[in-house]
């Protein structure tokens, strides 16, 4: 025998009631189809009750609704006229003694927990009445007379013993095609109608399958089973295949709304496999729950994450509970008394406080009968007020593999705590099933998209980019992005998904991503009014899960930003020089916030532009070494100017050719300062250890200052005087065989830049173009320091290396 169910969605229209048609057409075994009032009927029948007991004349309007709905599902239904003309009567005659009843609650301005039972009753009643008219061969038992309940704090409970004997009398005589009413029962004492509660139409199949020794129940609904988190929270969420029991049970008892819990129960102790369908899309598998649930045949080591938004935490503490038997007793018992459901329970070893979760509806009850039973204790200061901690959220990650795994847990919490998420409280049972936690409800989503990232729930690892500064290291970063984007998802399951990005004063923002082939057209439509501190705001209040902030800029305003981001948790990589070579006590800062929030702050084309220095230099620090002398050409504008120069071409020239070039800045005067080689040696001595200043650095420049004063106009009309001087200069040293380099150096606590000749001997010598060179001095390497050569400029290789920085925090093999 099969047991199916079939939700309000799956019945809620006549052209869904011939699909379920369809579907249990296809059954070869006796059957008992189980029914729920159609969509929103049930919202409808209280909301329509609650105005008539409040004297609202709109109860009528909301009335006619649910009138219209069934009537519509009548005369839409596939059956002969004769047949929905009988029917049309026996739906008008339940229609009007719900009429009737709301009338009576109107007049009196009275709902008894009695009448809205009876109410709400009506609309399996209904359903149930129309459908069997559809299902023509379906023999209709009475629910009424076959789940009896008791009473327990105002929530009725079935009497199983009760309820099976009737069940299986019934199915005696039955037919092998059964059609039955969700949701409703009776009073085993009264006969009043009473029933299971919300979602207590699957509680009636799984009833009727443990009675009747089922092969299987099928829940059929809208979903496609238990999904490894809530889709609306994470995109890429997925069906889980396979739970077990108790797998099932812990997810519906944290917020998955699949299944009503209690469903789990009766089928549970006979082994009654349950089958999640959606009645949708009926060839698709679902999940599929049992007591193995194929757990050993999954490597994942959770199958996935539930979460109860509406979370409250309540704390009983105080020194006077220490060492006291009972006391616990005493918190249960109270808010037993008074139906208060708790759903997690966290308590300090040593015995002064005890934490419990309840929902926000049972809050403020849960703390008033709290008070009134540690009344006494609370006058005398032994146990404090009760504290109340509202607008929480409680998370729980399941699955039976965790009791094989170990480490869950500190991946856990290390997973939140790089999101720069606090636990407030948190709990595990013996069994490792479940670990709970309590969380800000504003950090819910964020939490629950690093959990489901952090565990491979997901089937990409997500980084989510906030890139500012769109120019040529930008754009050639986006684009380097674009075109890599498929292999890294395909080889590494590496999802670079840039969600946010600025130029000047616009900022484009997008949580699920900017489409990178035309995001100058959306930046300019769609794009914000920006400033550093919009941006700062935006990126923040976004609050989204392994975050990182990209700059290729060169502004100092955005660079004051990176504190504030990384206390946030979010990553910075920037080829943006201003930080690292700014005050060495907000370097330091920086470097201290990155350690301590365990993200990354990378600046590695900073100097270099994609070479592996500031890398390299840090593993020989790290690995025990000692750097005591660097000497390094970290300028490739200036190295292009001095072996560009020649007979025919003089010093003038060969700066307007390295600006043509695209290796100076528009304004050449920057490069030839000497200023952006002092930032990068100042960065280079602080990485190797040492604290330095810019201005502890002694600058030899070779351009005297009148030339760096008035218009760029007027410098590029000026400058020409230096060519018969450095002309003069270049014909000494080609008969010399020595070069010219602007060199930076670090020895025993001086720094210094300067133009360097340099012979046919010196490393410095052979170095082409724009590229760079450095020359590394370390306790190992001391006879023959360590060198790193080759492109030093450059939009593509400066963006490769910002690329190379963002893929490191992706931490991907």
């Amino acid at each position: 025998m099969k047991v199916m169910k079939f939700g309000g969605t799956s019945v809620g229209s006549a052209a869904n009631i011939a699909n379920v048609k369809k579907i249990i057409s296809g059954v070869n075994e006796p059957i008992v189809v189980v029914v729920s009032a159609f969509k929103s009927i049930t919202d409808k029948l209280l909301t329509t009750s609650r105005l008539a007991a409040a004297g609202d004349y709109s109860y009528e309007r909301e009335f006619r609704e649910i009138v219209e709905q069934h009537v519509t599902v009548v005369c839409k239904l596939d059956i002969s006229e004769p047949q929905r003309e009988k029917l049309a009567v026996e739906v008008n005659k339940l229609l009007d003694e719900l009429s009737n009843i709301f009338k009576g609650v109107f007049l009196i301005n009275d709902l008894s927990p009695k009448t809205s039972d009876k109410i709400v009753s009506y609309g399996e009643r209904l359903s149930t009445l129309i459908i069997s008219y559809a299902f023509s061969d379906y023999e209709i038992l009475d629910v009424t007379q076959l789940i009896k309940t008791d009473c327990a704090f105002g929530k009725h409970t079935p009497d199983m013993e009760l309820s099976n004997k009737l069940i299986r009398n019934a199915f005696e005589n039955s037919s092998k095609k059964v059609l039955v009413a969700g949701f409703i029962s009776t009073c085993k004492t009264t006969g009043e109608i009473t029933n299971l509660g919300r979602g207590g139409s699957d509680y009636t199949a799984a009833i009727f399958a443990s009675a009747l020794d089922a092969n299987i129940l099928e829940i059929w609904s809208d979903v496609d089973g238990f999904m490894s988190a809530d889709p609306k929270v994470i995109n890429n969420a997925h069906v889980i295949e396979s739970l077990t029991f108790t797998e099932a049970t812990e997810l519906c008892n944290f917020g998955a709304k699949v299944i009503y819990p209690p469903t789990i129960f009766p089928v549970y102790h006979k082994n009654i496999p349950i089958r999640i369908k959606n009645t949708f899309k009926p060839d698709a598998p679902g999940t599929y729950i049992s007591h193995d649930g194929e757990t050993r045949k999954s490597k994942a080591m959770i199958k996935g994450i539930s979460s109860i938004s509406d979370s409250c935490l309540i704390t009983v503490q105080g020194l006077g509970m220490v060492g006291i038997i009972g006391v616990n007793f005493r918190i249960f018992r109270a808010l037993a008394k008074n139906g208060i459901s708790v759903f997690l329970v966290s308590q300090a070893s040593s015995e002064n406080s005890t934490s419990i979760g309840v929902r926000s509806a049972d809050a403020n009850l849960a703390v008033r009968v709290l008070e009134e039973e540690f009344e006494k204790e609370i006058s005398l200061g032994s146990i404090n007020r009760v504290l109340l901690e509202t607008e929480l959220a409680t998370v729980a990650i399941v699955g039976e593999n965790m009791k094989y795994t170990p480490g869950i847990a500190g991946k856990l919490f290390e997973t939140l705590g790089k999101s720069g998420i606090s636990v407030i409280a948190c709990a595990q049972g013996a069994s490792e099933v479940n670990i709970s936690f309590v969380i800000k409800n504003k950090y819910l989503r964020k939490a629950l998209n690093s959990i489901h990232d952090s565990f491979f729930l997901s089937e990409y690892k997500a980084l989510n980019l906030f890139i500012v500064g769109i120019g040529t290291v930008g754009g050639n970063l986006i684009e380097q992005i674009r075109q890599q984007q498929p292999k890294l998802m395909e080889q590494y399951a590496l999802k670079l998904n840039v969600v946010g990005i600025a130029r000047g004063r616009k900022a484009l923002f997008c949580r699920e991503g900017i489409n990178l082939d035309n995001y100058k057209t959306e930046l300019d439509e769609k794009g914000i009014p920006s400033s550093p501190e919009i941006l700062r705001d935006g990126i923040i209040n976004m609050n989204i899960f392994n975050a990182v902030f990209v700059d290729c800029t060169a502004s100092e305003p955005v660079s004051q930003i990176y504190g504030d981001l990384m206390s946030q948790n979010i990553s910075v990589v920037t080829a943006n020089k201003v930080a690292a070579s700014s005050a060495y006590d907000n370097y330091i800062k920086l470097k201290n916030t990155a350690r301590e929030r365990n993200i990354k702050f990378l600046f590695e084309t900073n100097v270099g532009a994609g070479l592996p220095i500031i890398n390299t230099m840090n593993s020989l620090i790290n690995s025990g070494d000692k750097i005591v002398k660097i000497e390094a050409v970290l300028s490739g504008t200036l190295n292009f100017i001095f072996n560009t120069i020649s007979k025919d071409i003089p010093f003038s020239k060969a700066i307007y050719l390295a600006k043509e070039s695209g290796y100076s800045e528009p304004d050449p005067r920057i490069d030839l300062s000497g200023m952006d080689v002092v930032r990068k040696l100042v960065i280079l001595t602080r990485e190797a250890g040492y604290q330095v200043e810019q201005a502890d650095v002694e600058k030899n420049l070779f351009v005297p200052q009148e030339y760096f004063n008035g218009t760029i106009e007027e410098f590029w009309a000026n400058i020409r005087q230096l060519d018969s001087e450095f002309e003069e200069r270049r014909k000494k040293l080609e008969s010399e065989h020595k070069h010219l380099r602007f060199v930076a150096k670090y020895e025993k606590g001086k720094c210094e830049v300067g133009l360097q000749e340099v012979g046919q001997n010196h490393p410095f010598y052979d170095l082409e173009g724009s590229n760079n060179i450095i020359q590394i001095t370390t306790e190992r390497y001391n006879e023959y320091p360590m060198i790193i050569k080759g492109y030093g400029a450059g939009a593509s290789v400066t963006a490769a290396g910002v690329f190379s920085d963002i893929i490191s925090i992706a931490n991907i093999r």
